[in-house]
């Protein structure tokens, strides 16, 4: 957050942002002032806090549920089973607009062992489709170096930073 919020302001206007990574409640209010989607929701009292944030800045904000598909116990999102529970709650927000799922499947060097995770989290959508009785668009998977097989399992959204920029410098002073 610290810096998106540094650097956002030096950008075109015309770029959009969307906050991927672990959103704390206490960053809810600078998230939805600088980002036009938050795609890592993961908990239901994270859900309402931005609900209650947007509502304060008379803000709708569309946001993707992130699910933790290989149930690692080092990655944030929801468990498959608790993102059925929470669904209807989240859905009722009236600030929030539920757009699709995200996920970080388990790091490997050959992207065919990510499609199960991939095929998983669109069957989940598929699921939530049916439970909430809308269509939702979007399936954020796949980076760098499993795209390819994203798509072709319903990626509608990629995080490519590294094949585009190349890879992030380290701060100073980080391992």
């Amino acid at each position: 957050m610290q810096e998106a919020k540094a650097k956002i302001p030096l950008c075109s206007g015309k770029l959009r942002w969307h906050f991927i990574g672990h959103l704390q409640s206490n960053k809810c209010r600078d998230s939805i002032e600088l980002f036009e989607m938050i795609q890592s929701v993961d908990s239901l009292p994270l859900a309402q806090e931005i609900n209650k944030r947007c509502d304060q800045a008379a803000k709708q904000m569309p946001i993707l549920l992130e699910v933790n598909v290989a149930g690692e116990a080092n990655k944030f999102g929801y468990q498959p089973e608790q993102l059925f529970a929470d669904l209807k709650s989240i859905h009722a927000l009236p600030r929030i607009e539920i757009h699709g799922l995200m996920t970080v499947p388990p790091w490997s060097p050959e992207s065919e062992r990510t499609r199960p995770h991939f095929r998983r989290l669109r069957e989940l959508k598929n699921q939530c489709e049916k439970i909430l009785s809308v269509p939702l668009p979007h399936l954020s998977m796949g980076m760098s170096g499993d795209f390819e097989t994203a798509i072709e399992e319903g990626a509608t959204m990629l995080r490519i930073g590294t094949a585009l920029f190349g890879a992030r410098m380290k701060p100073l002073g980080a391992r």
